[in-house]
C-alpha cells in the first residue's frame, strides 16, 4: 500500500476484497475460466457458469441458515431494499401504511418516499435516548392497515442493534411483512432467518470482503407469493430480477459470505479488543462523546462526537481515512440524518466523526488514530488561544 494514504478506519462504507475472494473470482474470467453465460444451459460453458452461480447461491443460503431457493441476486443492498419494499407493495391492491424509521439508510427511506407518492401511509420512528428503536415502540406505531415494516439490523453510522426478532414476533402477530436490512450484518451478528421471524432481509457483498455490485435479497415463505418483479426482461431469477447474472461478482459473494465470521470467533475477538483500546483512548479526549448506545452494538463502529473548542473533522482527513457522514449523503454534503434523527444539532452532527474498524485493522493503526485525535484536538483548542 502507498505510505502516504491515510489509515483506514471506514469498514462500514466498504471493505477492500479479501484477497482468497479475489482467487475465486477470477477463476470466472477469462478463456480458461468458467466466462459463460449462465442462462445458457444448452452447452458446457453456460452449464459450468451456472453450477459456480447456485453454489454460491448456496454458500449464501447457509450463511443465514436459509435455503438456496430463497436466495434472489441483486446489484447490491439498494436493489435488494428497492425490490423488498417496491415488490412487496405491489401486491396489494390499495395502498397501505409502511412503518420504518428515520434511522434507516437512504435507500430504505426515498423508496418509502416513493411509495409515499404512490399513495402510501409513512411512518418514519424516532429513535430512544439511545438512538435505538424498541419493540415497544414499533408496537404502538402499528395500524390496521400496516402492510410493511422495515428495519435495519445494524444500523451503518452508529453500529447499534436493533432487535428485529424481537420486533418481528410482533410484526408477524400483526399480520404485516417484515423487512430488514442486514448490509451491515453479516459476520456481525448472528443471523437465521429459519429461526428469526423476517420475511425479507437484503444484502451487499461489498460490506463483507467481497466486490461491489452484487448483493441478494432473502425472500421468505410469506413474502414468495406477493413480492412482484421490478426488473423485466427474461424471467431470471425466479422471475423476480431478470437480467445476465455477473457471475464472477456473484461467486465473489458466495465465498465472502463463505468466509464471514460469526460473533465469538477469532476475528470477531480481535475487533472487540481493537473497539475497546480505541474506545478507551478516544473517549479519554476532552469533548469526546459516543453517539448511540454504548451496550447495544457491534464493535466495529463508533460514532464519535468531539465538543472540543476548534475541533474540524477535516484536519483529520490526511492521515486518517474515516466518515465525517455516512457514504448514502456524502454526495450532498448534508449533515446525517440520523444524527440528526438522535437529537443532535447541525454543528454537533458536524462536529461527530464515524470509525469503523474491519479483518485487516490493527493494534498500531489503533494506537496511531488515538494519537492523531489527540494531536488535532489540542492543536485547535490552543489556535483560539
Amino acid at each position: 500500500m502507498n505510505s502516504h494514504l491515510p489509515l483506514y478506519f471506514d469498514y462500514a462504507a466498504t471493505t477492500p476484497v479479501d484477497d482468497r475472494v479475489i482467487e475465486m473470482m477470477l477463476t470466472c474470467l477469462g478463456r480458461q475460466g468458467d466466462f459463460g453465460n449462465p442462462a445458457s444451459s444448452g452447452h458446457a460453458y453456460g452449464s459450468a457458469a451456472r453450477a459456480r452461480v447456485e453454489q454460491a447461491r448456496q454458500q449464501v443460503a447457509m450463511c443465514i441458515n436459509a435455503t438456496a431457493g430463497q436466495i434472489v441476486w441483486t446489484s447490491g443492498a439498494t436493489e435488494s431494499n428497492n425490490l423488498a419494499l417496491k415488490g412487496a407493495a405491489e401486491a396489494f391492491a390499495q395502498p397501505g401504511h409502511l412503518l420504518t424509521s428515520a434511522l434507516e439508510h437512504k435507500a430504505v427511506l426515498d423508496t418509502a418516499a416513493q411509495l409515499e407518492q404512490q399513495g402510501w401511509t409513512v411512518t418514519r420512528l424516532l429513535p430512544d435516548a439511545d438512538g435505538l428503536i424498541q419493540p415497544h415502540a414499533v408496537s404502538a406505531a402499528l395500524r390496521p392497515d400496516t402492510r410493511l415494516v422495515s428495519l435495519m439490523a445494524v444500523n451503518n453510522e452508529l453500529g447499534t442493534l436493533t432487535d428485529f426478532a424481537a420486533i418481528g414476533e410482533r410484526v408477524r402477530a400483526h399480520g404485516a411483512l417484515m423487512h430488514v436490512d442486514a448490509a451491515q450484518a453479516v459476520g456481525k451478528l448472528e443471523i437465521d432467518v429459519a429461526r428469526q421471524p423476517v420475511d425479507l432481509m437484503s444484502f451487499s457483498a461489498h460490506k463483507a470482503y467481497g466486490p461491489k455490485g452484487i448483493g441478494a435479497l432473502y425472500v421468505g415463505p410469506r413474502a414468495q407469493p406477493v413480492l412482484r418483479a421490478q426488473m423485466h426482461g427474461g424471467g431470471h431469477e425466479f422471475g423476480l430480477r431478470s437480467g445476465t447474472l455477473a457471475s464472477h461478482q456473484i461467486v465473489g459473494m458466495g465465498y465472502a459470505f463463505e468466509l464471514a465470521g460469526k460473533p465469538g470467533d477469532a476475528e470477531y475477538q480481535k475487533l472487540q479488543r481493537l473497539s475497546q483500546r480505541l474506545h478507551e483512548g478516544l473517549l479519554a479526549l476532552p469533548g469526546a462523546s459516543v453517539n448511540g448506545s454504548i451496550a447495544q452494538r457491534v464493535p466495529h463502529t463508533l460514532n464519535l462526537r468531539i465538543a472540543a473548542t476548534g475541533f474540524k473533522p477535516a484536519a483529520l482527513s490526511t492521515e486518517l481515512a474515516l466518515s465525517t457522514t455516512s457514504a448514502c449523503n456524502s454526495a450532498s454534503n448534508a449533515a446525517s440524518h440520523v444524527l440528526l434523527a438522535l437529537g443532535l444539532d447541525e454543528q454537533a452532527a458536524r462536529s461527530s466523526v464515524r470509525l469503523s474498524l474491519g479483518r485487516y485493522s490493527s493494534e498500531a493503526e489503533v494506537d496511531a488514530a488515538i494519537a492523531v485525535f489527540t494531536r488535532v484536538i489540542t492543536a485547535g483548542t490552543k489556535a483560539l488561544w
